[in-house]
C-alpha cells in the first residue's frame, strides 16, 4: 500500500489526519447533538475532504513523490470520490448532493486559476493513486469517478443565498456543512479539540450566589437575573440600569451552553474577562473562558495564572472558537454578515451558540447595522441572543422587527427607584474657571468631546492647581502610558479612595471603566453618551448632594466635536431635551429620553439614520462571496487611523524598539512563534493610533521589519502627561 501524506511537518498521512477529523466529529456530535445538520453528510465530507491530496503534485510538495505540471487545489480533486449513486439511493435531492460537492471543493477558499480541462486531466490521473490507497473507514462512502456530472458540480459553480425558499434552505445547509467541516478540520490540524464542554457555568453561578449569601444570608438573584434564568431558551432584549448585575444576568441566561459575550470596547472586555476568571470561573480557565480581540495574546501574557507552556494552546483554542465561553469584540464575530469567502465556520458555530450583546447603545451606525443583520442570521440559523443595555435606542427595536428577528421583551424595565444624579445645565462652553471653585478634598471628573478641548482644559486646571493631582487621559497616548493611566484612574475612581484629584478625559471613559467620582463636569455630546458619562459619577450610590453633574451645552454655540463625529441633529435634540432635566434625574427618566431621541421618527433627518440605513442596504446589496476577508476587515473596523510610534518615543527607546524589530525580522527556524508574539506585544507598547487628519499634518518614516511588516516613526513630539504634541 502506497503511503500518502496530508502534511509534512510533522509528517501525517491522509488516513491519520482523517482519523483526527472523525474524532472531532464525534466530539461535536456528542456535545451538541441538537445542531441542525445531517450528521451522515458531515461525516462523509470529513472522510472525503482530503483524498485529492493523493495527486502527485501535492505529494511532491510535501516531499513524498515526483511529478510535473500545475497543481490544482486538492479540494477540487477530492470531489472525484463523492459516492453520488449511494446518495441518490439514500434519497438525497440534487440540491443536497450539490452541497456535499461544494463543501468538499471549497473547504479551503483558494482562488481558481486553472481551466476545466486542467481540472479534468488531474482527476483522471487520480485513478492510479486510488488503486494503491486503502483506508478501512471509507468502506462504501467513497466511489471514484473520473467524470463528474455537471448537475452536481463544476469548478465555476457556487451556492448563493438566493431569494426563494429552496435556495435559502440550500444555502443554510451549505453554510452548516462547510462551516462545521472547517471547524473540525482546523481543530484536527491544530491538534486541539473542536469543542470543550460547558459543564461548569451553572455551578459556578450557584457558587457565586453562595459567596454573596455568606456575607448576607438574604442575598438572592435580583428580578433581572431571575428573568434571564427563566428565559434561557429565548431571544431576549432587556433594559436594565447600571449596577443591576448585567454580567451575572447574561451568564445565568447562558447557563451550560456554548456562548459569546460581546462588548464594544477592548478595555471593557479585558475587565469582564479578568472578573469572570478571577471571581466566577476560578478553575481551569484556559479550558473554559477565552478572550478574543486584536490583542488577545498580550492579554494572556499579563495573566499570571497562564503558564508559559499553556498560552500557545490557550490562544489557539480561543482563535478556533473551541472554548465554551468567549468574551470578544463585535468585529471578531459579526464580520460574517459580509458573507466573504470563508465566513461559514463563524455562522455555523453561532447556529448552536448563545450570544450576549452588552452596551448596544455604544455602537456607531455602521456597527449597529452589522449587529442587526448578524442577529437576524443567528436567529434564522437557530442560535440564540440576548441584548442587555442600560439605555435602548428605539430605532433598534424597529430594525429588529423590520429584519424579522424573533425576540421577547419583559413588560417592565429593570430599574430601581433610587436617584443617583442631580443635573445642572450650564449654557456656555466647558470652562475651567467655572470648575475651579468646586475642587476641595474631592474627586472630580471632567469629560470633553475632543482631545484638543481636553488638553486645553487639562493645561488650565494644571496651572490653577500646580501642587494637586491633575491628570489627563485620551486615546492619543502610547499603549504603555494609556494602560498606566487606566490603572491610575481606576484606583482614583474608587469611591472609598481618600485622595483628592482631577481627571480630564474624553469619551474613552464612557463605558470601559468601573469608576465612581464625586463630581462630573462634561460637555454635551449626545444624550446617550451623556448618560454613559454620568455612570462614571455616583455609579453605585444614592444621591446625597444638591448637584453632582454639570453639563455644558455650548450656549449659543455647539460643543466641540459636533458636526465631526457627533451628529448635529441628535446633539440639538439632546440639548432641547436637557432643558427639562435640571435637578434630580431618575433612571426611568433617562431611559425615556433615550427612547424618545433615538426613536426612528426623531432620527429620520439625522446623519446617524442615513449612515445606519446605508450600511444595512450596503451589506445586503453584496452577493455572497463578492468580498474577500481582508476587504471585510477594513470595512468592518472602519479603519481611518495609522498605527505608529511618535518620533520622541522612538528616540528615547531606540535600542529596545530595534531589539524587538530584529526578533521579528528573523526566520521561523531561528526564532519560535512565541518569541515573535512576545516581541510584537512588547513593540506594540510604544505604539498608538494616529487619526488620518493628524497624520497628514506631518510625516512618517517607514522602518521595514521584514517582507510583510513595517513600523512607522511619526514626526511629532510626545509627552506621557499630554500625549501627542504636533
Amino acid at each position: 500500500m502506497q503511503k500518502y501524506l496530508a502534511k509534512s511537518n510533522p509528517p501525517e498521512t491522509i488516513q491519520e489526519h482523517t482519523d483526527n477529523l472523525l474524532k472531532n466529529y464525534q466530539t461535536l456530535k456528542k456535545l451538541y447533538p441538537e445542531i441542525n445538520i445531517d450528521w451522515y453528510l458531515l461525516e462523509l465530507v470529513c472522510l472525503l475532504h482530503d483524498l485529492g491530496k493523493m495527486n502527485r503534485l501535492f505529494q511532491k510538495k510535501v516531499g513524498n513523490g515526483s511529478g510535473v505540471g500545475k497543481e490544482i487545489p486538492h479540494g477540487y480533486l477530492s470531489v472525484a470520490f463523492v459516492p453520488y449513486s449511494k446518495l441518490e439511493d439514500l434519497g438525497y435531492s440534487e440540491d443536497e448532493i450539490q452541497v456535499v460537492y461544494q463543501a468538499i471543493a471549497r473547504h479551503h477558499e483558494r482562488k481558481k486559476d486553472f481551466t476545466e480541462q486542467e481540472w479534468e486531466t488531474e482527476i483522471e490521473k487520480l485513478s492510479e493513486q486510488w488503486e494503491t490507497f486503502f483506508y478501512e473507514r471509507l468502506a462504501d462512502n467513497a466511489d471514484y469517478s473520473s467524470k463528474i456530472d455537471e448537475i452536481y458540480f463544476y469548478p465555476e459553480a457556487r451556492i448563493f443565498e438566493g431569494e426563494n425558499t429552496v435556495e435559502i434552505e440550500t444555502f443554510k445547509n451549505y453554510v452548516q456543512l462547510k462551516g462545521l467541516l472547517n471547524r473540525i478540520d482546523f481543530a484536527a490540524s491544530a491538534g486541539i479539540d473542536v469543542e470543550l464542554e460547558n459543564d461548569f457555568l451553572q455551578e459556578s453561578m450557584e457558587h457565586q450566589l453562595a459567596n454573596f449569601q455568606e456575607k448576607n444570608a438574604a442575598a438572592d438573584w435580583n428580578l433581572l437575573q431571575k428573568y434571564m434564568l427563566q428565559h434561557q431558551n429565548e431571544n431576549v432584549v432587556v433594559i436594565a440600569e447600571t449596577g443591576m448585575g448585567k454580567t451575572e444576568a447574561g451568564l445565568l441566561w447562558l447557563g451550560n451552553h456554548k456562548g459569546f459575550f460581546t462588548l464594544p470596547l477592548r478595555t471593557a472586555i479585558n475587565a469582564i474577562y479578568t472578573r469572570v476568571t478571577r471571581e466566577i470561573v476560578t478553575d481551569k480557565q484556559a479550558q473554559r473562558v477565552g478572550l478574543l480581540h486584536s490583542e488577545t495574546y498580550s492579554q494572556y501574557l499579563l495573566h499570571e495564572e497562564n503558564t508559559e507552556m499553556e498560552i500557545d494552546e490557550y490562544y489557539t483554542r480561543t482563535r478556533q472558537m473551541s472554548l465554551p465561553v468567549t468574551i470578544c469584540t463585535l468585529d471578531q464575530l459579526f464580520d460574517f454578515v459580509f458573507r466573504y469567502a470563508g465566513f461559514e465556520h463563524k455562522l455555523a458555530t453561532l447556529s448552536y451558540s448563545k450570544v450576549i450583546i452588552d452596551e448596544i447603545q455604544m455602537y456607531s451606525p455602521d456597527l449597529l447595522a452589522y449587529l442587526i443583520l448578524g442577529l437576524s442570521y443567528i436567529d434564522k440559523f437557530g442560535g440564540k441572543f440576548c441584548v442587555m443595555t442600560a439605555t435602548l435606542p428605539g430605532i433598534v427595536l424597529d430594525l429588529l422587527h423590520d429584519n424579522e428577528v424573533d425576540f421577547i421583551q419583559p413588560e417592565e424595565k429593570f430599574v430601581s427607584e433610587r436617584v443617583r444624579h442631580s443635573v445642572e445645565v450650564v449654557h456656555t462652553e466647558i470652562d475651567s474657571v467655572f470648575i475651579k471653585p468646586f475642587f476641595h478634598d474631592n474627586r472630580i471628573l471632567v469629560i470633553c468631546n475632543t482631545i484638543s478641548k481636553a488638553k486645553k482644559i487639562y493645561s488650565e486646571l494644571k496651572a490653577m492647581f500646580p501642587n494637586k493631582k491633575v491628570r489627563l487621559i485620551h486615546s492619543q497616548f502610547i499603549k504603555k502610558d494609556r494602560s498606566k493611566k487606566e490603572e491610575e484612574i481606576f484606583e482614583d475612581g474608587q469611591k472609598d479612595n481618600p485622595e483628592s484629584c482631577i481627571w480630564v478625559a474624553t469619551q474613552v471613559v464612557e463605558a470601559s471603566l468601573d469608576i465612581d467620582f464625586d463630581l462630573l463636569f462634561t460637555e454635551l455630546s449626545d444624550i446617550n453618551g451623556l448618560f454613559q458619562r454620568m455612570g462614571r459619577c455616583y455609579r453605585n450610590r444614592a444621591l446625597d448632594v444638591d448637584t453632582n453633574v454639570y453639563v455644558f451645552d455650548g450656549g449659543e454655540k455647539v460643543c466641540s466635536g459636533v458636526g465631526q463625529f457627533i451628529d448635529k441633529t441628535i446633539f440639538m435634540n439632546s440639548k432641547k431635551a436637557l432643558e427639562k432635566c435640571n435637578g434630580a434625574l431618575t433612571e426611568m427618566k433617562k431611559m425615556e429620553i433615550v427612547e424618545q431621541i433615538y426613536s426612528t421618527e426623531a432620527l429620520k433627518k439625522s446623519e446617524f439614520y442615513d449612515e445606519l440605513t446605508q450600511a444595512l442596504n450596503y451589506v445586503k446589496s453584496f452577493d455572497s462571496y463578492e468580498l474577500d476577508k481582508k476587504e471585510v476587515r477594513s470595512k468592518f473596523r472602519n479603519i481611518n487611523s495609522i498605527t505608529a510610534i511618535p518620533a520622541t518615543v522612538w528616540q528615547e527607546n531606540k535600542e529596545e524598539i530595534t531589539s524587538y524589530m530584529e526578533i521579528l525580522a528573523r526566520s521561523s527556524k531561528e526564532v519560535s512563534k512565541k518569541e515573535k508574539m512576545i516581541a510584537r506585544t512588547n513593540l506594540a507598547e510604544f505604539m498608538l493610533n494616529i487619526p488620518d487628519y493628524l497624520y497628514k499634518k506631518s510625516e512618517g518614516e517607514v522602518h521595514r521589519i521584514n517582507r510583510y511588516e513595517t513600523v512607522i516613526e511619526f514626526k511629532c513630539d510626545y509627552s506621557e502627561d499630554i500625549g501627542i504634541i504636533m
